[in-house]
């Protein structure tokens, strides 16, 4: 596509978000399930070694802010080293949430 075939349809001012911010507004919004029958520990970093900080109810779901290696555990989805945070110095085993992958699937801390 050459420069002359692109049309702007806004006018970039504020409040505008691109496709790319959008995507990832999006992803930031998305919840995720804990395994079920789980009370899950929510701890203050990405390892069994940090304190707990409060403990999710059966049947919870989390909005994942970012993600980090941390801790190999086990759990019902696998075996990882990957730690989602939940929010502000919270964070939860990957292997207890249902994201549909063993990968990240947010932008990592």
């Amino acid at each position: 596509m050459s420069v002359d075939q692109v049309q702007n349809i806004g006018d970039g001012g504020e409040g505008e978000a691109t496709a790319g911010e959008g995507a990832v507004a999006a992803a930031a919004l998305r919840s995720y399930p804990v395994a079920p029958g789980y009370r899950l520990n929510v701890r203050s970093g990405p390892g069994t070694n940090y304190s707990v900080v409060r403990v999710l109810a059966e049947g919870a779901r989390v909005t994942i802010n970012c993600q980090r290696t941390g801790e190999r555990v086990s759990g019902p989805y696998g075996t990882s080293n990957i730690w989602d945070n939940i929010g502000s110095g919270q964070y939860v085993s990957d292997t207890y949430i249902l994201t549909g992958s063993d990968g990240y699937v947010a932008p990592r801390c």
